[in-house]
């Protein structure tokens, strides 16, 4: 019989890869796979099959002796794991360049969360249609918050004002902020959780390795 998982007990690196495996079962469903052993999913993903086993069993298993997973079901448990099934509610504050870009992304759909509101102060954005929602001005957003239950913030903000408006949003109720702003934010007076997205970091963490690369070559020749 399969235990309930005690999130206490799972480590973060654990969480980190699950969407992985959410968008490497949605390929295989969409290329009609049905059944896959770790085996088979560790050659796709470049991860052991003891990790992979190791990493669902932490969450009950879900697969079977000389059977392997089926990907549906395993799909729709780690889709059930991550919450894309919940019916988040999402807020984008700052629609300049990224703010319009992830607007007009279908990623927040596919992951199960609806884009309600897009907010910004300048006047050259007020008022437009981004992604099939007009943009509000930011001084709306706290009677727009009272009257649409909303989960996440989405904070493409300048780095200055970051702290401020995540203040606000908490004090009205956001639960989650995706931010963007290149500060690091914590609210650790609030009872928020916080992605903090720094797109230069992993940047850099390829011109590492390239420079890795051309170091090891140069030492052979």
């Amino acid at each position: 019989m399969n235990q309930e998982p005690n999130s206490k007990q799972i480590s973060t690196a654990v969480i980190r890869r699950l969407p992985r495996y959410f968008r490497y079962l949605r390929e295989l469903i969409r290329s009609g796979v049905s059944r896959i052993s770790s085996k088979e999913l560790s050659e796709r993903m470049n991860v052991t099959a003891s990790q992979i086993r190791q990493d669902l069993n932490c969450f009950g298993g879900f697969g079977q002796q000389g059977y392997g997973y089926n990907v549906n079901h395993l799909y729709n448990k780690i889709s059930a794991i991550l919450g894309t099934d919940r019916g988040y509610t999402a807020v984008i504050i700052g629609i300049g360049n990224l703010g319009k870009a992830l607007a007009n992304n279908p990623l927040f759909e596919k992951r199960g969360v609806t884009i309600t509101g897009l907010f910004d102060i300048s006047p050259e954005v007020i008022g437009s249609n981004v992604g099939g929602v007009t943009v509000s001005d930011f001084s709306e957003i706290e009677e727009f918050l009272k009257s649409n239950k909303t989960d996440i913030a989405v904070l493409t903000v300048p780095k200055n004002q970051a702290k401020d408006v995540a203040e606000k949003l908490a004090e009205c109720g956001i639960r989650g902020f995706w931010n963007f702003s290149n500060m690091e934010l914590s609210l650790k007076e609030f009872n928020v959780k916080i992605e903090n997205i720094h797109l230069g970091d992993t940047l850099m963490t390829l011109c590492y390795e390239l420079a890795k690369s051309d170091d090891e070559k140069n030492k052979t020749m």
